[in-house]
């Protein structure tokens, strides 16, 4: 092996990948893209928000190549038109990361039926579709030494039942739970096509999706951590770039919480 290859800067980089982050216009998805970008991989981002999709692509563009094809990807012609439009100008797409989720909480006795359809849909059949209608153009970019990548985005809620906010998430943590297993599924259908598929659970981070949560149970949530406190930008965007990087080629079919050991904690979150 060539001493070059071990380089850290090389072993990183991104530079002629082009990636595609569902939900990349806030929270998450944003923090991935923003890591993607400083790597040196072109990004696109997509989310049903028009105005908000185009604004953060231009605002990302800071950082390097970063372009918006807004898209209800619950829809299969949507997510065709998506596919279309990545392949006419790119050719290939060496990175997806299904990061669009939703959740839905209340009380157990007042849990709507119709929450886990939602939740369930976007969070785990849309993951599927989604790599599946995007494995051809995947397959373009891969190779055994240079595997594509997907990276599911589960969460801790998946591996542990939470607590901390006393609302009954039933839908969403079933959901997570089911994107860790699907991404297994999916590894040993895609590996023999040179294409790994991974999982990051996170844990809390500043996004829209949980600032009431921080705004009622921000210190608990900190002193449930095991590093007492909730997850910062870098911390996303460092495993999103080492598992679509040559540092991560040889990691398939896994699911890393990234969560500061909160669900080992016994007061959990």
């Amino acid at each position: 092996m060539s001493i070059d290859r071990l380089d850290l800067k090389s072993l990183f980089n991104l530079e002629d990948k082009i990636a595609l982050i569902t939900g990349g216009s806030r929270g998450i998805g944003r923090m991935m893209a923003e890591g993607l970008l400083q790597a040196g991989a072109s990004v696109y981002i997509t989310a049903r928000s028009t105005d908000v999709c185009q604004q953060t692509a231009e605002e990302l563009g800071a950082f390097g190549i970063c372009k918006a094809i807004p898209a209800d990807i619950n829809d299969a012609d949507q997510r065709q038109e998506l596919v279309s439009r990545i392949r006419e100008s790119e050719g290939k797409l060496d990175i997806l990361i299904n990061n669009a989720g939703t959740a839905w909480g209340d009380s157990y006795e007042n849990y709507a039926v119709e929450a886990f359809d939602k939740v369930m849909q976007l969070n785990v059949a849309t993951v599927f579709a989604m790599t599946r209608d995007f494995t051809p153009l995947l397959e373009d970019a891969a190779s055994q030494d240079e595997p594509a990548r997907v990276i599911n985005i589960g969460s801790m809620d998946g591996l542990h039942i939470p607590t901390v906010h006393g609302v009954g998430t039933y839908a969403y943590t079933a959901s997570k739970a089911a994107v860790h297993h699907l991404t297994q599924h999916l590894a040993v259908e895609l590996g023999p096509k040179h294409i790994t598929v991974n999982a990051i659970a996170p844990g809390f981070f500043p996004s829209k999706m949980t600032d009431k949560i921080f705004e009622h149970f921000g210190e608990q949530i900190k002193h449930n951590s095991l590093l007492g406190r909730v997850g910062k930008p870098e911390d996303i965007a460092g495993l999103a770039v080492c598992l679509s990087s040559r540092a991560g080629a040889y990691i398939n079919g896994t699911v890393i919480p990234v969560d500061g050991g909160t669900i080992i904690n016994h007061r959990h979150a």
